[in-house]
């Protein structure tokens, strides 16, 4: 259309020319020098158009290869990204274990420190206790008294009973029966930190049997959840988390057996029960890691941390 044009335009310049030669006397050489250049603007005016088609030929190439590269390398963005979708959600669908894994070795951890702390105020009662006895003796040896043969006992100290039993925070341990409360519990805790779980769940519940009214009883109950838990046996976990409920209501484990019961529902398809549990968590600790897992727990089951109504 725009050749047409040119053409059109140039044969109408043409005619001028000719016409304005015929219309008023010119000389004919100057005639002839006019169509000649503008012949030669015509030919000038093609050769432009031919130009640019040829330019816009090569252009018009240089996209369709761009647009070509451009799509494949969209492709090959979309393989990436779908490979990486997927290793994210292997990585959620792996990362609920072992979050609960690292809890239970920080617990482990956090308990081992508390057993440690209170193994140093028994040594430090004990170390009152011999200073005591210590100055005692020195005032009767000052005072030339003889001393007595009898053995001194400190506050903490009962002797055992005829039977050879040794009475352990209101428990009785038989003669030659089960380890220390101390050395079960501490074993407990190192095999339970180390994935030895039987021998775990069999040493925490000796620890129960014998010393089942020591300040850490409610946690050896606990561990028995955890242990259950992480056998992925669920129905026993709840039970264990429900004992923890049940026989040690100022437990420091409380907080962790709701939401581990919670949790061990949810696993089992008992969502009402479970969602019951987690918004008791929330309700009864907040400011608690248990409450902030609780929360992210409810938010990914798309239920609000409170019941309607």
């Amino acid at each position: 259309m725009r050749l047409r044009n040119i053409l059109i335009f140039g044969a109408v310049m043409l005619a001028a020319a000719v016409a304005g030669s015929l219309v008023g006397p010119r000389p004919a050489e100057a005639v002839a020098r006019e169509i000649v250049e503008l012949q030669r603007d015509v030919t000038n005016l093609l050769q432009g158009q031919k130009d640019l088609s040829t330019q816009m030929t090569q252009d018009h190439t240089i996209m369709k290869t761009l647009v070509e590269q451009t799509n494949d390398n969209v492709g090959k963005l979309n393989g990436t990204m779908s490979s990486l979708q997927k290793s994210v959600q292997d990585v959620q669908a792996n990362s609920g274990a072992r979050l609960d894994t690292m809890s239970t070795q920080v617990q482990g951890l956090s308990d081992n420190l508390e057993e440690i702390k209170s193994r140093l105020g028994k040594l430090n009662q004990q170390l009152v206790d011999l200073q005591n006895t210590v100055q005692s003796l020195d005032a009767k040896i000052s005072g030339t008294a003889p001393a007595p043969a009898t053995t001194p006992t400190s506050g903490n100290y009962t002797p055992a009973p005829a039977g050879g039993g040794a009475p352990v925070g209101g428990s009785v341990v038989p003669a030659g029966g089960a380890p220390s409360a101390d050395t079960l519990y501490s074993n407990g805790l190192r095999d339970i930190t180390s994935g030895k779980y039987d021998l775990a769940r069999q040493e925490f519940q000796d620890y129960l049997k014998y010393y089942s009214d020591t300040d850490l009883a409610s946690n050896a109950q606990f561990y028995l959840g955890e242990i259950a838990y992480s056998q992925h046996n669920y129905d026993q976990a709840v039970q264990e988390y429900d004992r923890v409920l049940t026989n040690y209501p100022k437990s420091f484990k409380l907080a962790p057996a709701h939401l581990k019961k919670g949790m061990a529902q949810l696993e089992l398809g008992q969502k009402s029960a479970g969602v019951r549990e987690l918004r008791e968590v929330v309700k009864r600790y907040p400011g608690t890691e248990e409450e902030r897992r609780a929360r992210a727990k409810l938010k990914e089951l798309g239920v609000p941390t409170t019941a309607a109504g």
